[in-house]
C-alpha cells in the first residue's frame, strides 16, 4: 500500500467505525513503519516500537511522539496529523506563540536544513511576500513542494534561504554569493489535512476500488499542492522503491484531485528535524555526543542490569537488558532487548537486538545481530540474522550472474555460499519476483532455542571473516523477508517481558 494508501486505508477504517461522528475528530496518524530494510531490528514490531535509552521502564517513539504533540489538539480543527515513526521533531516557541492546525487544505511544520539533507527530504518553496524570516514561528504558504530534489533544483526553483539574522528566500535561479555553509533549505516532517481534504481523499479511495500500487503520503500528496504545483512529477518514478504499472495513472488522479489545494506551511526557525530511521543514525544518535542525545537526555544505561566492572564507557547505550559481570561492549554499540552472557564481547559500533547469547562469543565491530521467533507450523523456533551494519539491504538484481555485486560484510554474495555450500539458484531466493538480494536471500537458520539461533548466525559470520567452511546444509534456512511472514510476535513480547520482570525484581532487591 505504501504509507499513502496505508493513510487512506485508516480513514475508511475510522469512517467505518464512527460513521459521521469522525467529521469532528482530531486524529493522530502516525506511520508505524513498512520493512524498515535500513534498520531491520525494527522490522518485526515496527518502528513505532522503538525503544528509547531513556526513562524506567523505557520510552518507545510512540510515548516520544504523544509527549512532542501533546500541545496540538488544543489549537486543531478537526482534521488528520499526519507523521512518520522514525523522526523526531524539536522546537522552541515563544510563551505567546503557539502551533495552530485551523486552516482549510494541507498545513505542514518546516525545519531549517543543510542542502545535503534536502534531497532526502521533501523541501518547501516558500512563498517570499507570506514569508520574513522573523521569530522563531512564522506562519507563511508554500508555493510549491519538492520530493527529495537535487541541489540544482532547489536553487533553481528559489528554495534555498541565506541564513543570516533571519533566513532570506534567494530569487529563483540565482545562487547570488551564497554558496556558503549558511544556505539552508526548509524540510518537511509532519503534515495535517483539514477534515474536508481527508474527506477527498477517503471519497477518492472509495472510487478507487483497490489500489495497484505503492502510494507515498508525502511525494504523492503535496506534490500536488500550491500554486506552483506541475504534474511533472506524476512520471517521475526514480525515487519509488517498488514500481507498479498503475502508479503514474494514480498520481495524476491525485494531481487532478487535489491541484489547487492550499499548503500553509508553519516554519519553526527555532527547531531541529531527527531521522533515525537507518542503522548509522540510530547508532549516531544513540551512542555519539549527538545534539538529540544532550536534548533528549538519552542515558547510556536504561533500564537494565549492568555489571558495575563495565561502568566506565560512555560512549554505549543498552536498553531493557541483562549484561552480566565479565562480558565487555566496545564503544559506539547498541544493545537492546537482550541477554548477554559473561564470555561475550562485542565490538565497537555492532547493534545487538533481542538476542540471548549465554556461550562464549566474539560479535565483531560494525556488525547488524537481531533474533527473530518464527511459528511456521505449530511450534515456536528462532532465527537470528546478522549482517554489517552498512550492509545494504534494499539492493537486488535481477539476474543471479548479477548477485556477486550483492555484499555481506563486505564479502560477495557468491564467495558467502561457497563458504557456506549453499547453491546460488532461484530457489535460494524467497521473493516471487525478480529481487534477488540480502533480504529474500535464504540464508539464515531456524533454531529451536533462541541462543542456538545467535550461535549459527554468528558461525555464519565467522566463516566469512576467516574464509573457513561452514556447512548449512541440512538447515531450514529463511530469509529476512521470510522470518517477517512467519514471525511470532506474541513470543518476542514475552522475551521482552522476562527481562523487564527480571529488572524490576532487581531493583525491588536493592531498595530493600
Amino acid at each position: 500500500l505504501g504509507n499513502g494508501g496505508s493513510t487512506l486505508h485508516a480513514l475508511r477504517c475510522l469512517e467505518e467505525q464512527y460513521g459521521d461522528q469522525w467529521t469532528s475528530f482530531t486524529v493522530l496518524l502516525i506511520h508505524s513503519g513498512g520493512y524498515s530494510q535500513r534498520l531491520p531490528s525494527a522490522s518485526a514490531l515496527g518502528k513505532i516500537f522503538t525503544a528509547l535509552p531513556l526513562g524506567e521502564p523505557v520510552y518507545q517513539m510512540l510515548e516520544l511522539k504523544l509527549a512532542m504533540y501533546i500541545d496540538f489538539p488544543r489549537h486543531m480543527k478537526p482534521g488528520v496529523l499526519v507523521t512518520c515513526s522514525d523522526d523526531i521533531e524539536l522546537y522552541s516557541t515563544a510563551v505567546t506563540e503557539t502551533i495552530t492546525f485551523d486552516k482549510p487544505g494541507f498545513t505542514a511544520l518546516a525545519h531549517p536544513s543543510d542542502l545535503a539533507v534536502g534531497t532526502t527530504h521533501g523541501v518547501f518553496v516558500l512563498d517570499p511576500s507570506s514569508f520574513s524570516g522573523k521569530g522563531g514561528l512564522e506562519y507563511g504558504s508554500c508555493y510549491r513542494f519538492l520530493h527529495k530534489p537535487d541541489v540544482e533544483t532547489m536553487q533553481q526553483s528559489g528554495a534555498v534561504c541565506v541564513r543570516g539574522d533571519r533566513p532570506q528566500l534567494s530569487s529563483p535561479g540565482s545562487c547570488g554569493d551564497s554558496a556558503t555553509a549558511s544556505e539552508c533549505v526548509y524540510t518537511d516532517s509532519v503534515f495535517y489535512m483539514d477534515h474536508s481534504t481527508a474527506q477527498q481523499l477517503l471519497e477518492f479511495y472509495k472510487q478507487m476500488g483497490t489500489l495497484g500500487c505503492e502510494i507515498d503520503a508525502y511525494g504523492d500528496f503535496l506534490q500536488a499542492l500550491g500554486p506552483g504545483a506541475t504534474p511533472d512529477y506524476t512520471k517521475n518514478t526514480s525515487n519509488v522503491s517498488k514500481e507498479d504499472s498503475g502508479l503514474v495513472a494514480v498520481r495524476q488522479q491525485l494531481y487532478s484531485l487535489l491541484q489547487g489545494t492550499a499548503l500553509n506551511v508553519i516554519v519553526l526557525n527555532n527547531s531541529q528535524f531527527y531521522h533515525i530511521g537507518t542503522t548509522q543514525e540510530y547508532l549516531f544518535h544513540f551512542t555519539a555526543e549527538s545534539k538529540l542525545r544532550l536534548e533528549l537526555g538519552l542515558q547510556p544505561v536504561a533500564f537494565s542490569i549492568f555489571p558495575d566492572s563495565a561502568k566506565t564507557l560512555d560512549q554505549l547505550s543498552i536498553i531493557q537488558s541483562i549484561l552480566e559481570p565479565g562480558c565487555v561492549i566496545g564503544p559506539g554499540s547498541v544493545i537492546e532487548y537482550s541477554r548477554i552472557g559473561p564470555e561475550v564481547s562485542v565490538g565497537k559500533g555492532s547493534i545487538v537486538s533481542g538476542c540471548s547469547i549465554n556461550f562464549n562469543a566474539d560479535i565483531p565491530s560494525d556488525c547488524f545481530l537481531s533474533s527473530v521467533s518464527v511459528k511456521i507450523t505449530d511450534r515456536v523456533e528462532y532465527v537470528t540474522m546478522v549482517f554489517g551494519v552498512g550492509d545494504d539491504l534494499k539492493k537486488g538484481v535481477k539476474w543471479l550472474s548479477d548477485t556477486h555485486s550483492l555484499q555481506f560484510f563486505g564479502v560477495s554474495l557468491p564467495e558467502c555460499l561457497d563458504l557456506w555450500s549453499l547453491e546460488a539458484s532461484d530457489q535460494l531466493f524467497s521473493s516471487d519476483d525478480t529481487r534477488l538480494g540480502l533480504w529474500t536471500a535464504r540464508i539464515f537458520p531456524v533454531c529451536s532455542t533462541l541462543s542456538e539461533s545467535v550461535r549459527m548466525s554468528l558461525n555464519m559470520l565467522n566463516s566469512v571473516q576467516h574464509k573457513s567452511a561452514f556447512k548449512l546444509r541440512g538447515f531450514q534456512l529463511l530469509s529476512v523477508e521470510e522470518m517477517l511472514t512467519y514471525k511470532d510476535v506474541e513470543d518476542m513480547l514475552k522475551f521482552r517481558k522476562q527481562i523487564y520482570d527480571e529488572i524490576c525484581l532487581q531493583r525491588q532487591k536493592e531498595k530493600s
